[in-house]
């Protein structure tokens, strides 16, 4: 594969605006034409909407897309609440990208999760059938990390499950070197066989730092309840549905993808050669970003 360049400038970006909804303000972002088929991308744990890769976005966008991102809480420059001490749960965050869509006057969208989104992007699925055109889950699974709790989805690494048995000290938040080594070390600890294109890493990392007042605050979404179990309930899913994952994902190995496509009626699942557990590489656009396309045509399924 090649290095996919953007067939849309970024030029095609609104600005970013500000979204009250829910009693907390979100940064968001919109590519393409309003008047084409909307697609919400939610972020992953940690993560602001820069690592929706600008170009990523504007191929999406160029494919004919209207294409929307925002920061979820406690990431870029929405509301940010005290650092280990977060005051909301997973069901805020679904309510909050409802809010998103209620900005944008989308009575229903195309929503594409990854990791944590990919868990969010579920619960939309089964909570507000009605708001969803279709689902793109990206790296996550139906019940989290392998192991006791869920014995028959394969377990995370043992280099991964070492690495949370005895995690790195967390970095100094204000200094933004430290973070981006942080988010870097990260990569490498998540990705597959694909090599890290750590330049791409780094100018992300450094660009989300540089936009939120307090960067520490990201690792509250570790900390938020997440409701309960959501996989009981994933044959109700009724929106047509894409999953997307890497064959080297170290965290949910391709097992947690197959059981999402086993359990959600008439998914579709696409492996990603070589993807770890990380934001689609470049790499691997080719097949992503045609895929999305695809599956979010009118009528397409």
């Amino acid at each position: 594969m090649h290095d996919s360049r953007p067939t849309a400038s970024p030029s095609q970006a609104t600005p970013q605006e500000m979204v009250h909804t829910n009693d907390v303000d979100l940064a968001v972002q919109a590519f393409g034409d309003p008047a084409a088929p909307a697609i919400l991308l939610i972020s992953g744990a940690e993560a602001s909407m820069d690592w929706w890769d600008d170009d990523f976005t504007a191929r999406l966008a160029a494919s004919g897309r209207y294409v929307i991102r925002y920061d979820t809480r406690d990431t870029g420059r929405s509301t940010i609440f005290p650092v280990g001490a977060p005051t909301y749960t997973q069901d805020d965050l679904l309510a909050d990208a409802i809010g998103v869509l209620d900005a944008y006057g989308l009575a229903a969208a195309h929503i594409v999760g990854i990791s944590m989104g990919g868990g969010l992007a579920q619960r939309l699925g089964v909570e507000y059938p009605e708001r969803v055109l279709s689902l793109t889950l990206i790296s996550t699974s139906p019940g989290g990390p392998g192991g006791p709790d869920n014995p028959d989805l394969p377990p995370m690494s043992e280099a991964l499950a070492k690495m949370f048995e005895d995690p790195d000290p967390a970095p100094d938040w204000s200094d933004r070197d430290a973070v981006i080594a942080y988010f870097l070390a990260a990569e490498h600890a998540f990705s597959g066989t694909i090599p890290v294109d750590e330049d791409r890493v780094r100018r992300t990392a450094g660009r989300a730092f540089d936009r939120s007042p307090v960067p520490a605050a990201a690792s509250n979404h570790w900390m938020i309840e997440g409701g309960a179990p959501i996989r009981p309930r994933l044959g109700e899913i009724t929106a047509p549905t894409l999953v997307l994952h890497g064959t080297e994902d170290p965290l949910f190995p391709y097992g947690h993808a197959e059981a999402l496509a086993r359990e959600i009626p008439g998914a579709w699942l696409v492996p990603l050669p070589g993807m770890g557990h990380q934001m689609p590489p470049y790499q691997v656009w080719d097949t992503v970003i045609p895929a999305i396309v695809g599956h979010t045509e009118p009528g397409a399924r």
